[in-house]
């Protein structure tokens, strides 16, 4: 590594430790659960306690392995939307709570092995509330339940800083990459692409099922030009049928990927041909339609830009930045999820996994945010300001600043960046359970490196 790499590296780990983001302490009222035959609310004498936190979409304990026998688990809500808590092997269950709310669930008798938990709001589960409580008698696991899972502040400040310090994190695989494309004899750019299960590594160490186009997510870039006549060739190697659907990109109905009703869903193993004319400049998407609630946020979404946006963008912001020389250096995809088997990531990569970004003073880039999650990301990039020039694929008629933007699901806004100040600036989403935990940043953080 040169000297520049080593001083970046470590300009980020002594930075990015001391950022503080804001830690969650979870709070418990006096709520009645509604349990099972084998569940009560209240607590039990004698019980190891769970701290249960839920959130869009995730269950999250401490500590994450107990001793055989009475549990009680204490349960918040920290997402914005309805959850409950539910132990299915034992009938109980929490009632559903409001965004806030908390309440205490008792499950006695749990014998060794793996509990499973989960919430049963529909389509939560799938979304990626479920989890595993590990039930063992091992000394270290008792002494872990003894403690309650709890920490000191410092042994929160060491692991903390441990995490900072990876980042960036290297793991396998990467996405947006540009997508070529060869030339029929009928005048069509023609671009294939396969879907297919893949072992996608998210966080260092951790793997999971990822469901990919062309063994990438995000899936690859697709770019082409107004007045391009376009086709796309979709092999699909899933394990279920699927389509897709060009998202905010004018098709004609039938290229509209919604099966049963624009066309059959493709089988295991068939391909598809869907073929447009790029009518007008778009930031758009393309993603399954078919299951979409597990293939989109298990990766099955990418990028169809339409016309030169670096460009689009500076034209429209070029005389309220303070750009050096009026051109973008460079122009940033950003698809953030929540759910499924990747979870909660900025191109599919969760912190300390995440890619930083890098601009010098007086430089611009060009930032579209895609949301292909389930709930909305307040993103926030420290510093500087972003003018926001377009909202899904259309320039507004009047940009404004924001160095906080609410991206809600399905939607694109493009923001233009100007580097005004040296520094490592921590770039993520402002839910806080979404960017930190008492061990350290996770999830949705990456940074703005400004020389």
């Amino acid at each position: 590594m040169n000297a520049e790499g080593t001083w970046t590296k470590s300009i980020i780990a002594m930075m990015l430790s001391i950022m503080g983001l804001g830690t969650m302490v979870l709070g418990v009222v006096g709520v009645i659960a509604v349990a099972g035959s084998d569940g009560e609310s209240g607590t039990s004498q004698g019980a190891t306690q769970v701290q249960v936190h839920l959130s869009e979409f995730a269950v999250e304990m401490m500590p994450p392995a107990v001793p055989p026998g009475d549990v009680t688990f204490i349960v918040h809500n920290g997402g914005t939307v309805d959850h409950n808590f539910a132990v299915p092997s034992f009938g109980a269950r929490t009632k559903n709570l409001q965004p806030g709310e908390s309440t205490s669930l008792v499950v006695k008798g749990i014998t060794e092995g793996d509990l499973e938990v989960i919430c049963e709001i529909v389509g939560h589960d799938a979304a990626g509330m479920k989890a595993t409580l590990a039930v063992s008698t091992s000394t270290e696991v008792s002494q872990l339940a003894t403690t309650g899972g709890q920490m000191t502040w410092q042994q929160m400040d060491a692991m903390m800083e441990a995490v900072a310090k990876q980042f960036p994190a290297k793991t396998e695989g990467s996405g947006n990459s540009e997508l070529g494309y060869s030339t029929s004899t009928d005048g069509y750019k023609v671009f294939d692409l396969v879907a297919k299960v893949i072992s996608w590594e998210v966080e260092p160490g951790k793997f999971v099922d990822g469901w990919s186009y062309n063994g990438q997510i995000p899936a690859p870039i697709i770019r082409v030009n107004t007045g391009d006549k376009v086709r796309i060739n979709l092999k699909n190697e899933l394990p279920e049928s699927t389509s897709l659907h060009l998202h905010g990109i004018r098709v004609p109905n039938a290229m509209d990927g919604v099966d049963p009703y624009t066309q059959p869903a493709i089988k295991p193993g068939e391909t598809f041909v869907y073929e447009f004319v790029a009518q007008e400049s778009s930031v758009g998407m393309y993603h399954s339609h078919h299951n979409a609630q597990v293939q989109v946020p298990n990766g099955l979404a990418g990028a169809l830009l339409i016309d030169d946006w670096k460009t689009i963008a500076m034209d429209v912001a070029r005389s309220r930045l303070a750009d050096a020389d009026g051109d973008a250096e460079t122009e940033v995809v950003m698809v953030l999820n929540d759910s499924g088997n990747i979870g909660l990531s900025l191109n599919g990569k969760s912190f300390p996994a995440t890619t930083p970004y890098a601009l010098a003073i007086g430089e611009s880039m060009v930032v579209h945010y895609f949301n292909e999650g389930n709930t909305t990301h307040p993103m926030h990039l420290h510093q500087p300001s972003g003018l926001v020039v377009a909202h899904d694929g259309k320039v507004m008629e009047k940009p404004f600043w924001a160095d906080t933007l609410n991206v809600a699901p399905g939607e694109r806004w493009t923001v233009v960046y100007t580097a005004l100040d040296a520094g490592v600036w921590a770039w993520h989403c402002h839910i806080l359970t979404h960017a930190e935990t008492p061990e350290g940043m996770r999830y949705m953080v990456t940074a703005l490196i400004v020389s």
